[in-house]
């Protein structure tokens, strides 16, 4: 009988002896390892995570105890033991299993936090919480040393340190992020692992944490259940917040998990479980395109820079760093210093360019407002997985920062419709002295070119006809989809130019003279409709008096929840198909003498010479 089917609730664990505990740990990998390979998910972090989670409620009462993940791609094991280990076979999928804490899923789920660097403000809340009502229960915060590299993480420190509050700060070194762990406290919690060594130096230093105020116990092996229950039960008892050192091994029991040096397989698509490899060849992505020509680029450029936020490998920056080294900076998890950082690096004559998750941009809004574009600093954002990304739901999508971004002054927004031009848009955005500039594009394969017909103004023409009554303007990666709509249309006997911008933001003024020989203008984009590339070009068309209506399609403003992307996209008619309707059902409500005049006059802005 296997003691995982006996695991229904956390309290089913303290029937359990402590001899059975690593038994049930191998039951809990193996299946995690099944259930992750399946579907795609964060393997190497989970895997790290078995016999800590195993500990932690062993000795707290989750829900009455608050239990806050940090980041939460490491609560896989959480999720398995309070009642969700049926669901896991729809992991990351529409409808299914979230891979992060979700608090429709559990009581046990508290806080839906995926960006690094939140749990210890989050109890630090909770605990003052608790001291105001005499409540008496304890609040645990479950932190990893790579997130622990994060700003917020120390404001939380320095006022958990004086706080009325009692705290269980459970650190989970594993060296590493995605990659190994950068930056002073790596080399401060490393010395204190060495120290602890039966070999290792001695030392009677006091640590960081100890100096700030706060109890330190450790390290403890953290696949040690027993000596974590131990070091658990006495931060539980202690009159002061305490930080539980837990050194753990990111993949461990799973050897292609253990021997990745890259990320110790840190995220996975659908791959085999004993090899670690995808089941099938991956296409190009944006990512791929994006990291070959910045390397070219470096060459071309000496001065440029490339600053990733603990991701080198994901946005793609790892080859860049092989080539130059010197050249290439890891920040950690710290989005506003990267970002002010780059603006130190422009004053300095450098062009920096910061690789970042869309998603992640939100942290550092002001550092791009007032530290870099006030100063009209040549910097570059180059913003991954922008639009939607998929299965990593809400927090991930990067869907916001067309409108975030469009609040910036001098800020230049460039969004590629193919590889082509993101070559040739990221070589504009670095040749860019006056300002900064930002390249965004999404998570996915990359695809076929999309060749212009000609350019005018500089504006692509992707498609025209005589006559043609609606102007469609595709934002990036959308340039595809608008196109097949195009040639739905045109079976539904309803003609479109479609014209892809190149430039979003600031809106280019070329395209009050397109709108104005078409009666209708359709936006496409995958950021929110709200304040995003759309809505800027309604207002720049209203200020220039250009009468022809717009029709904004793009998302909503609400929180997406995790699914595939063209599941997702489709679901809110940016798919083909939901272009087409939008645009059909827009032409059936113009009057007639729009319809008529636009069907029978060709549109005089499309008869430029490219250029």
């Amino acid at each position: 009988m296997s003691l995982l089917d006996d695991v229904n609730q956390p309290a089913d664990l303290n029937r359990l002896t402590g001899d059975q505990l690593p038994a049930l740990a191998t039951e809990i990998r193996a299946f995690l390892v099944d259930a992750v390979c399946r579907r795609g998910g964060h393997l190497g972090p989970n895997l790290g995570m078995v016999e800590l989670t195993l500990a932690l409620h062993r000795v707290f009462r989750s829900p009455h105890d608050r239990i806050v993940f940090d980041t939460g791609h490491q609560a896989y094991v959480h999720k398995l033991l309070t009642g969700r280990r049926d669901r896991f076979s729809g992991l990351r999928g529409r409808g299914g299993l979230s891979g992060y804490p979700r608090r429709v899923e559990s009581p046990h789920d508290l806080v839906e936090n995926s960006h690094a660097s939140t749990a210890l403000s989050y109890a630090d809340g909770l605990s003052r919480a608790d001291a105001l009502d005499g409540t008496r229960r304890t609040v645990v915060a479950v932190i990893g040393d790579g997130a622990l590299t994060g700003g917020l993480a120390w404001e939380a420190l320095n006022n958990l340190a004086t706080s009325p509050g009692r705290v269980v700060i459970v650190l989970n070194d594993n060296g590493r992020s995605y990659a190994p762990t950068v930056g002073g406290l790596s080399a401060h919690l490393a010395a204190r692992r060495a120290a602890d060594a039966p070999d290792g130096p001695a030392t009677d230093a006091p640590t960081i944490f100890e100096t700030l105020g706060l109890g330190y116990l450790g390290p403890v092996d953290g696949h040690d259940v027993t000596g974590i229950e131990a070091a658990l039960r006495a931060a539980r008892d202690s009159d002061r917040s305490v930080v539980v050192h837990c050194v753990t091994r990111k993949g461990y029991g799973h050897p292609p998990s253990e021997t990745d040096e890259a990320d110790r397989l840190h995220a996975v698509g659908v791959v085999d479980p004993g090899t670690g490899q995808p089941t099938t060849t991956p296409g190009r992505t944006w990512t791929d395109a994006f990291s070959d020509e910045l390397v070219a680029l470096g060459g071309d450029c000496s001065d440029l820079v490339a600053v990733s936020a603990a991701m080198l490998g994901p946005t793609g920056l790892t080859a860049f760093g092989a080539r130059y080294p010197e050249r290439t900076i890891d920040v950690g998890i710290a989005e506003q210093h990267a970002v002010t950082s780059a603006a130190g690096l422009a004053m300095g004559g450098k062009h920096p360019v910061v690789a970042v998750y869309a998603t992640f941009l939100n942290r550092a809004v002001d550092q791009v407002l007032l530290d870099v574009a006030l100063h009209r600093l040549p910097v570059t954002l180059v913003l991954d997985r922008a639009g939607i990304t998929g299965p990593d739901g809400p927090s991930h999508h990067g869907m916001w920062d067309l409108a975030l971004l469009g609040a910036v002054p001098g800020l230049r927004v460039a969004a590629p419709r193919d590889e082509t031009t993101l070559r040739e848009e990221l070589r504009e955005a670095v040749a860019h002295q006056d300002g900064p500039t930002v390249l965004r594009f999404p998570k996915a394969r990359v695809g076929d070119d999309l060749p212009a017909l000609y350019r005018t103004g500089g504006i692509d023409v992707l498609r025209t006809a005589a006559g043609a009554p609606v102007l469609v303007v595709a934002v990036g990666a959308m340039a595809a989809a608008a196109l097949r709509a195009a040639d739905l249309l045109a079976e539904a006997g309803v003609e479109c130019t479609v014209v892809d911008p190149r430039w979003v933001r600031p809106v280019n003024p070329t395209l009050a003279g397109l709108a104005a020989d078409h009666a209708l203008v359709v936006t496409v984009e995958d950021g929110i409709r709200d304040g995003g590339a759309g809505s800027a070009i309604a207002l720049a068309l209203a200020d220039e008096a250009v009468g022809t209506p717009v029709r904004v399609l793009g998302l909503p403003t609400s929180f997406i929840t995790h699914g595939e992307r063209g599941g997702l996209l489709a679901e809110h008619g940016l798919d083909p198909p939901g272009i087409c309707d939008a645009v059909l059902h827009q032409v059936s409500t113009l009057p007639a003498d729009l319809a008529v005049r636009a069907r029978t006059r060709t549109p005089q802005s499309l008869t430029a010479l490219p250029g």
